[in-house]
């Protein structure tokens, strides 16, 4: 058995055609009867449609009625959203920066469900974009490709939430693919990802590390082009109500996890999940942290293919943060295009394609795993993926000393 998971020859290609195939079909048909049986805004349950995206929705009308800083007041937001949803439905917190007002108040010019199918549409086909971009001139068929990357169960997540992981695979996917040729396309696509800024603490290591100093200055540059747009658009009224609220939301939020452990995905969530208090999980998430930065760091030092360096980027920008959800797992799909890319041109290393198999699988399971049982798997997968994709990383870079030394040596 282990060796079947070492060589991943137990994923044939009548399996690779088979099971994604069948998770396509079951993500459709969830969407469909979600659809069929819905009354208006509503689902069968009496939940809003898009569930999540209700509350940027109604963001969005806040700012619109003159009042962006309402968002951030708790109390007022959740009424806005009982006023529009009715007093029984579900509410969310908003906890972005006043950035993503930007989006909100744009979608809240159309009606609740054509502001909903417009956002879940647009970032859907960015999504796809970016993933067939960095699978392309591979060996696999873009038919193929785009039927993963709807596949993955990730995908369903976030569009039964409305949420915005399409958007942020799509900005880190394209961000890797300009960094080579294009630092300051690559690090605009960087800076628009301050929406999530649980997510800033991988990227700029791997930016400063690898040497993109161009990247670094042009996403420093557009996050001030968009902190002064967001400023004059919105008043320092909304980030003064951004910061006061920030303790609101590590309280709520992170460390008694209000959306639920199970939800979150994070080595933080994990051990809450376990049992531990919060101070014990912010030393396991501390050091998790600390160890993933710092094998961050040698990974973007090492001669390492540039394609698994960024996906060790990606995949620890989940590692590294105290907050992610299911949903934004979806922003996985890059780091599997790129390591599925450099897999079809140098052949997979260890493990690589059972590692990269249970990552793909893990969002549908995640959830229903961590509730039945407290087992958080999410973490665990994506900590087993960072690993193998280093081990992999290191054995490649002393094969290729082992060439070079050999290629140098006197006959």
């Amino acid at each position: 058995m282990w060796e079947k998971l070492c060589s991943g020859d137990w994923l044939d290609e009548e399996r690779l055609r088979v099971y994604p195939a069948m998770l396509l079909l079951l993500a459709i048909g969830c969407v469909a009867a979600v659809l069929m049986t819905a009354k208006g805004r509503f689902d069968a349950n009496g939940h809003p449609l898009g569930t999540d995206f209700s509350q940027v929705w109604v963001a969005g009308l806040e700012t619109l009625r003159g009042h962006p800083e309402q968002p951030f007041d708790l109390a007022s937001h959740i009424a806005e959203q009982r006023a529009e949803f009715g007093a029984g439905s579900d509410v969310y917190g908003w906890h972005y920066p006043p950035y993503f007002l930007a989006p909100a108040t744009a979608l809240a010019h159309l009606p609740y469900l054509e502001a909903l199918a417009v956002w879940q549409m647009t970032t859907l086909a960015l999504y796809l974009i970016a993933v067939l971009a960095l699978m392309h001139g591979g060996a696999a068929p873009p038919g193929r490709v785009a039927l993963l990357a709807l596949a993955f169960p990730a995908t369903l997540v976030n569009l039964g939430h409305g949420q915005n992981g399409f958007l942020t695979a799509a900005l880190l996917g394209f961000g890797f693919l300009a960094l080579p040729r294009r630092p300051a396309l690559a690090g605009l696509c960087f800076a628009l990802l301050a929406y999530k800024p649980q997510f800033a603490l991988a990227l700029p290591v791997a930016l400063i590390v690898g040497g993109h100093w161009r990247a670094l200055a042009s996403a420093a540059a557009s996050l001030l082009v968009m902190t002064l747009a967001s400023l004059f658009f919105f008043g320092p009224e909304s980030w003064i109500a951004f910061v006061q609220n920030l303790d609101v939301t590590r309280d709520l939020v992170v460390e008694r996890g209000a959306a639920g452990f199970p939800k979150i995905q994070s080595v933080f969530a994990a051990a809450r999940l376990l049992g531990a208090d919060i101070a014990t999980a912010y030393a396991a998430q501390t050091l998790a942290t600390a160890t993933t930065l710092a094998a961050l760091v040698w990974l973007w030092r090492s001669g390492a293919d540039y394609r698994a360096k960024a996906a060790g980027a990606i995949v620890a920008t989940f590692l590294t943060t105290p907050y992610c959800l299911d949903y934004d797992m979806t922003a996985l799909a890059p780091a599997f295009a790129l390591l599925v890319s450099f897999g079809l041109e140098r052949g997979f290393g260890p493990y690589m394609k059972s590692a990269l198999t249970a990552a793909f699988i893990i969002p549908l399971a995640a959830r229903p795993v961590a509730t039945a049982t407290s087992l958080p798997l999410g973490a665990i997968t994506m900590a087993a993926l960072f690993a193998i994709i280093l081990s992999n990383s290191r054995e490649a870079c002393f094969r290729h000393a082992g060439a070079t030394a050999s290629l140098r040596s006197p006959a």
